[in-house]
């Protein structure tokens, strides 16, 4: 499958889908509810669906429980020796990064 230029890889660099964001050392540790709504985002921007017909709910609900599995996984078994961010202070440094980039 041949990537577009706005897809995931651009000019030689893999970007984040901006509404996924960093579950790993935070602290309070993340839920299962953010896991799951990184994983819908995951599976939605993938798929091209934001809400799947009738007939590929089921599929993607379960890749959905998948990759929430997976990712909750995967998260457990990170070690790092870096402090926690705080997530008050990110929300405030993403918030300023978006109003630099947007404006008011």
């Amino acid at each position: 499958m041949a990537l577009r230029r706005n897809s995931l890889f651009f000019f030689g660099v893999y970007r984040m889908c901006r509404n996924i964001r960093t579950l790993f050392n935070f602290e309070p540790p993340v839920t299962e509810q953010e896991v799951r709504a990184a994983s819908l985002q995951f599976v939605r921007k993938i798929t091209g669906f934001n809400k799947p017909s009738k007939a590929n709910e089921a599929s993607f609900l379960a890749a959905v429980d998948e990759i929430s599995a997976i990712s909750a996984r995967l998260l457990e078994s990170l070690e790092t020796t870096a402090a926690p961010r705080n997530r008050e202070e990110e929300a405030a440094k993403a918030k300023a990064r978006a109003l630099e980039r947007f404006g008011a």
